[in-house]
């Protein structure tokens, strides 16, 4: 059923004062999932749109979109959507800065350690003399990432684990927010073997220090880009610096669509969300500013690649690799981050009247808000 905006908006008021110990019948299952399509249908719409307008847009095997030189399209994401990484390597459980987008905001001082001397790779705890066993049983995946929080925190812990990789040629690539970068940590990365690192930019509000250690990153890493949540204070920064940034000739910049979670929902509470595929939950600004970046792009012909990590790109991503993984038709863990769905973020959205549904329909009776008992 095509639920109308006006009755979607009458229910979803209803499910958001409704007790968490109180059950969704499958009726209200049905109400709830026909408003999600109805959001998703006119974001698609919209976005459709804005993609339909940038003439030089690329694909990756219909596994995600992006502009500009292909041969910088950063190879991390390649293994991502196409080999079979991204093998997450976890070592550093702290970060200098906290940014309203992080997905451990407010948490930050109650992050676990991996463990003294160790590192999580899959899951499993290993010292470093376990890597060449870990390499010798299981088959080397064509990529891996060093995430989770701030590596520069303790960046000399993780030279020798780099050079042991690249001795395996494997392809690594390491995320950062550059503020603790300094050249001389950036060349032992280089020197190490690191193959790509990214910048989130947006973390420092494109500072200039940032912008300056990512010129000299590219005197000792191939491949160096920037990957950053699509925000309005990010595009704006952007381009007020976006001169600055190109001098560094960066190769590449990810513009990765923002989904929350419940620690940094809260951040965000007021903006128009939608969910993708009842998954990720995403402000409808973040993809568009991605697809307005890239026009503007296209248009003035950036000798680098900018990728639309989106929301689609990610649900690409799990299908790829439980698909190389050996899983069952189907398989993917692309899921929903909350618990229980918080409705009352949809609310503003349904309160928007420049926020219109495609197609409504009204509803069998049994389904009208009319029967809601307040």
């Amino acid at each position: 059923m095509k639920i109308s905006k006006n009755d979607a908006l009458i229910w979803f008021d209803f499910f958001s004062q409704l007790p968490e110990e109180e059950e969704i019948s499958i009726k209200h299952e049905e109400i709830i999932y026909s408003t999600f399509a109805q959001i998703e249908a006119a974001i698609d719409h919209r976005n459709d749109t804005l993609m339909s307008d940038i003439r030089g847009l690329k694909t990756l095997e219909n596994r995600t979109f992006f502009v500009g030189n292909e041969s910088k399209f950063p190879k991390g994401c390649r293994s991502c959507l196409m080999g079979t990484g991204l093998s997450a390597i976890r070592k550093t459980n702290k970060c200098n800065l906290e940014c309203k987008f992080c997905y451990n905001y407010s948490e930050l001082e109650d992050i676990h350690p991996v463990g003294e001397g160790m590192w999580e790779i899959g899951g499993t705890k290993f010292y470093e003399k376990d890597i060449d066993l870990l390499l010798s049983i299981h088959q080397k995946p064509t990529g891996i990432s060093y995430v989770y929080l701030e590596p520069f925190m303790e960046i000399e812990e993780y030279y020798s684990v780099i050079r042991k990789f690249s001795d395996a040629q494997i392809h690594q690539h390491l995320y950062t927010n550059g503020t603790l970068a300094t050249e001389e940590t950036l060349k032992a990365l280089g020197e190490a073997g690191l193959n790509e690192i990214r910048f989130n930019l947006g973390a420092s509000k494109c500072s200039d220090k940032v912008i300056e250690n990512i010129g000299l990153a590219k005197k000792y890493i191939k491949s160096v880009g920037i990957e950053t949540p699509m925000t309005p204070e990010f595009f704006e920064a952007f381009f007020k610096k976006k001169q600055a940034i190109f001098e560094t000739k960066l190769d590449f910049i990810n513009c990765a669509e923002l989904h929350l979670n419940e620690n940094n929902i809260n951040n965000y509470y007021g903006e128009n969300m939608y969910i993708s595929r009842h998954g990720y939950i995403s402000p409808i600004w973040s993809r568009e500013l991605t697809l307005k970046f890239m026009k503007i792009a296209d248009e003035e012909n950036w000798d680098l690649a900018v990728h639309d990590c989106s929301n689609y790109t990610k649900f690409a991503r799990g299908l790829n690799l439980s698909s190389k993984a050996g899983m069952w038709f189907g398989a993917s863990n692309y899921a929903c981050e909350f618990s229980m769905i918080p409705y009352d973020i949809f609310i503003p959205i349904l309160n928007d009247d420049n926020f219109q549904f495609l197609n409504e329909e009204e509803l069998p009776d049994d389904y009208k808000p009319e029967i809601i008992d307040f």
